[in-house]
């Protein structure tokens, strides 16, 4: 896939979703998997919390990629969900609350912030 294709609004939002929706849903499935690469966690009923409001944001980001109209609601759910979960990832692990695997999470959301700051570039009349 090109980086013209991977900028492409619907291209996007269905990437981060199922990304949100894979996330979010593996601590549901399968919390013992989990927290063997997360790490233990006292509260497994905010991880299940988490996890289901990822996914209804991957849901919500999902259904809209069917809409061939950009719609500037959405992309702003998109891009500060990502920004907000990457940042609780850097924070908490600076403050050594969770561990070092979660940077990888915040890698992930930072490259899809990265993505959709091209797409408004590249999409938006000045």
């Amino acid at each position: 896939m090109n980086f013209r294709k991977l900028t492409d609004y619907n291209v996007l939002l269905k990437i981060q979703s199922i990304y949100f929706l894979i996330t979010g849903i593996w601590p549901l499935i399968s919390m013992s998997t989990f927290l063997d690469v997360t790490g233990p966690k006292n509260d497994l009923w905010l991880v299940k919390v988490v996890g289901i409001l990822i996914s209804v944001i991957g849901l919500v980001l999902f259904v809209a990629s069917f809409d061939r109209k950009r719609n500037l609601p959405i992309i702003l759910l998109a891009i500060a969900s990502s920004v907000a979960l990457g940042l609780i990832d850097i924070v908490f692990f600076l403050s050594n609350t969770i561990p070092a695997i979660y940077l990888l999470d915040a890698v992930v959301e930072f490259i899809l912030v990265l993505l959709w700051a091209w797409n408004i570039r590249t999409h938006t009349k000045l």
